[in-house]
């Protein structure tokens, strides 16, 4: 071997050892030159502790979005949700179900004679509703007089229930600030579970909407208008009796029957392409039980009812056909002072009235125009039927007009039975009740309204209800010879 050759130094040893610094030496040597650039990368500490950090981030990242995605799987194979809104119907349902079903399972030590051991103890430990809301109604008694009443409601925030062996979350959350036409903010009720256990809403909702049934059973709701649609004025209200309201032999039962004929030919009406709707007109004198009867009616057919005046201020034409496009399911529309549109209309020939009230061409096209609803009953309610143009109270608008007049003889009759039959078994009272209706002329001159007052002024007092006839002021209202037109 020449001596004087060149050599080639190795990288590293051929027992593989060599410090870090002498590894760099030697890869720079292999390289032909003095390694600037490589050397001052590796021998830079913050390149290689950035580049680790780097690594770090990078692994962190793609991990947490790895895990992201196996919990989204994972929260999509094994849980479902249930949104509610507070414009839906179900959403006050969802609530105060939540509040009895909260109170049963405030009663588990009450019960624990009943349930297995097992079942104590999953009630016992079970989470339950520890935010709470309070809810402030105001009642109104016959009198006058009004009550406040409080119930509690799940407040804002996570609840955990159990139902039927399954435990369901509950969220309930405002969304944003906005607020709905009552003022109200808009809110959502989330209901969680596994998805195992998915069907349990069904049977859920539908325990809540028994349990609102069940709520307003033997019980008639009226609604009204507020902020451009139909709400319930107030709690609902125990059924009038049919019988409660007298008027004239055979007319009430008359009225009763032609509404069930009609709500039992529905197939009849739409095979034959013709609109499904029955409206009907009560008139006469104020105090005649014209709002009463349909009260009345109402409950007799398990119906509830909408009320709406058309003289009530910032009803216009759009709104009034809009209200009778979205009346409630099962019930009857009662719209008072049916005159009110004529009115509107002499005014604004006469006087210019440009008011916000329902115009007569309005109150027609609600009635029976291109857009006007189907399926619905109509009661309209006027003491003044001579302001009543002929272009109202014809087929299809008005399929029955009934005169409902003042006190008959037969009406005072069978009034006083209802108010003192146990005081006056034998009806002596009774003939000199009506011996002194009869000669001070309030036969078909006074109303039920004000021959009602007098019986309640004196209850259980049959001498005293005899005594003040002759304060009753006859009200001189004629009758026409046709108390009802049917077409």
């Amino acid at each position: 071997m020449d001596n004087n050759a060149p050599s080639q130094a190795p990288i590293t040893s051929p027992a593989g050892h060599g410090s870090r610094e002498d590894a760099i030496k030697q890869l720079a040597a292999a390289t032909g030159g003095d390694g600037t650039l490589v050397t001052q990368l590796l021998n830079n500490p913050f390149f290689t502790a950035g580049f680790g950090l780097a690594g770090l981030a990078a692994a962190v990242r793609y991990g947490s979005r790895g895990l992201a995605q196996v919990g989204s799987l994972l929260r999509q194979r094994l849980l479902v949700d249930v949104e509610v809104t507070r414009h839906d119907k179900a959403y006050d349902w969802v609530l105060n179900w939540m509040i009895a079903h909260f109170q049963d399972q405030l009663q588990p030590t009450q019960s624990r004679k009943h349930v297995g051991t097992i079942e104590y103890l999953v009630r016992r430990f079970t989470p339950g509703l520890h935010h709470l809301q309070v809810r402030t109604a105001t009642l109104r008694s016959a009198n006058g007089a009004e009550q406040t009443a409080f119930s509690m409601v799940p407040g804002q925030g996570r609840h955990i229930l159990r139902y039927r062996n399954a435990f369901i979350a509950v969220n309930r959350e405002r969304v944003g600030k906005s607020f709905d036409a009552d003022g109200k903010p808009f809110e959502t009720v989330t209901l969680t579970t596994l998805y195992h256990y998915r069907f349990v809403f069904e049977e859920l909702f539908r325990e809540a909407h028994l349990m609102a049934q069940q709520s307003t059973e033997g019980k008639t709701v009226v609604f009204t208008m507020q902020n451009l649609g139909w709400k319930p004025s107030g709690q609902p209200r125990r059924r009038r009796p049919f019988d409660s309201v007298v008027l004239e032999e055979g007319l009430a039962e008359k009225i009763l029957g032609d509404v069930r004929e009609f709500l039992n030919t529905r197939t009849w009406y739409l095979d034959r392409g013709i609109p499904y709707r029955r409206g009907y007109l009560l008139y006469g004198p104020p105090g005649t039980g014209k709002t009463s009867f349909v009260q009345a009616l109402a409950g007799s057919l398990d119906f509830n009812i909408a009320m709406l005046s058309l003289s009530q201020r910032g009803l216009t034409d759009d709104l009034l056909n809009r209200l009778l496009l979205e009346v409630p399911p099962r019930t009857i529309v009662l719209l008072e002072d049916a005159d009110a549109a004529f009115s509107n209309r002499r005014q604004r020939d006469e006087d210019g009235y440009t008011g916000a009230n329902v115009t007569y061409s309005g109150l027609l096209n609600a009635l029976d125009g291109v857009a006007s609803a189907e399926e619905r009953i109509i009661f309209m309610t006027t003491n003044h039927i001579d302001r009543l143009d002929d272009a109202l109270i014809r087929p299809g608008r008005v399929d029955m007009t009934v005169r409902l007049g003042n006190a008959t003889e037969g009406q005072m009759a069978r009034l006083w039975d209802r108010f003192y039959a146990e005081q006056d078994a034998h009806g002596e009272g009774k003939r000199r009740f009506l011996s002194k209706a009869i000669n001070a002329g309030l036969t078909d001159n006074v109303s039920t309204a004000a021959l009602q007052g007098l019986f309640l002024y004196n209850k259980g007092d049959v001498e005293g209800a005899i005594n003040m006839v002759d304060q009753l002021k006859p009200q001189q209202a004629g009758r026409p010879t046709a108390a009802m037109t049917a077409r």
